[in-house]
């Protein structure tokens, strides 16, 4: 029977897979945020610049220099129930393809330490840190460089809104990461996640504002207070706001299964596979394209849009309410990009070319994710970098 699959999970299927309501989790030394001014309007829209950022605090782009990928080995059945092998297993793939590339550090429960070491082999480093689930982008705190100084913004990570209930380790790991690493530690009132900051390492800054502007997240707080707060934290002097989709999934529809820069003024667009009935995310993707099509980056630049389709739903190997099948959820890498590969053979080539024509220079390694997919995410919010230069 065809079903079209979309990019998130509603939460009541979620729920009904045991996925969500059952358990998972996400954090030294303070630094606060500086001041810098809101944007206007309430609605999803592009917002003119504030004022500029704090003096030389960057966060930069994902294409830029690596030390070391994160990630986080799945360690509760109370949120995977029957998948947490299958998941394990893709996790492990995706490390050992990493670990090619750059270091990989995985975080494991200190009593799953050894399983996780033995699945991932010797060119990835375990560290015994307790987490609960496998969304590092999400539990990791997100780095910027401060004055040639680098740090972490912890963003009180809180289970996405408190929907995923077991998330005590994953909540407590941005600060743990810090600390273990001596990497100085940035505070600040907003509460979000990785995989809802996109930005071209140039001031710009993507974000939906159902992600954030959320009750379940940050109450009181309006969009423009949430604005000149990412400007203190990120050092961003233009936020470009996206409308997204609210209550359908656990993320509340992260940017980064949305759209994402390749290149400063460039940015790919998820779009539906050709024929598809229109849903919500349908609609996402175009209020998204019209905000694009009118807005300028930090530099005062329109932006390039790329659509970058998604597979045939009829093709696809992977199944499931949850099922994230969207190729714009990859991850740059040094030397490489990773991205999921569905089953459909045409559309994966199509997605791997679109991608390796905007990352001249990398390979661009395909992967199947099943597993992680299946669970609502995809190879983006199961890895987080670490800007710098790898050990050698």
């Amino acid at each position: 029977m065809s079903v079209h699959l979309s990019r998130r999970a509603m939460l009541h299927s979620l729920a009904g897979a045991g996925l969500i309501f059952l358990g998972a989790t996400a954090c030294s030394s303070s630094d606060p945020a500086d001041d810098s001014d809101g944007s206007d309007a309430a609605g999803a829209t592009d917002s003119p610049t504030a004022a500029a950022s704090p003096a030389g605090r960057v966060f930069g782009a994902e294409w830029e220099k690596q030390a070391r990928t994160f990630m986080a080995w799945p360690a509760s059945e109370g949120v995977w129930g029957d998948q947490l092998a299958g998941v394990r297993q893709d996790i492990a793939g995706l490390a050992k393809a990493v670990a090619g590339y750059q270091p990989v550090v995985l975080f494991a429960r200190p009593d799953q330490a050894d399983a996780a070491q033995q699945a991932v082999g010797d060119n990835v480093e375990v560290v015994q840190l307790p987490v609960d689930d496998l969304w590092a982008r999400d539990t990791c705190p997100v780095f910027v460089h401060d004055r040639g100084t680098l740090k972490g913004v912890d963003f009180n990570f809180n289970g996405w809104g408190n929907k995923q209930k077991e998330h005590g380790n994953d909540s407590a790991l941005a600060a743990a990461l810090l600390d273990k690493y001596k990497i100085p530690r940035i505070e600040t009132p907003v509460v979000g996640e990785g995989g809802a900051f996109e930005t071209d390492g140039q001031g710009t800054l993507l974000v939906t504002e159902s992600s954030v502007v959320n009750d379940n997240r940050n109450p009181g707080m309006s969009r423009d207070d949430i604005e000149a707060e990412l400007m203190k934290a990120l050092g961003v002097t233009k936020v470009i706001w996206l409308a997204g989709v609210r209550g359908k999934d656990i993320t509340d529809a992260h940017v980064d299964c949305l759209v994402r820069f390749v290149a400063p003024g460039v940015v790919l667009l998820d779009t539906p596979f050709p024929g598809a009935p229109a849903d919500v995310w349908s609609q996402s993707s175009a209020q998204a394209r019209q905000v694009l099509q009118s807005a300028t980056d930090a530099q005062g630049r329109s932006l390039t849009i790329v659509d970058l389709p998604q597979p045939d739903p009829d093709k696809i190997t992977g199944r499931g309410d949850a099922f994230v099948s969207s190729y714009i959820n990859f991850y740059v890498a040094n030397g490489a990009v990773f991205m999921p590969k569905f089953g459909d053979d045409a559309a994966d080539a199509a997605a791997q070319k679109i991608i390796g024509d905007h990352f001249p220079g990398r390979d661009v390694v395909a992967l199947k994710i099943d597993n992680i997919a299946s669970g609502g995410g995809g190879i983006h919010c199961s890895t987080h970098d670490m800007p710098g230069t790898p050990a050698a």
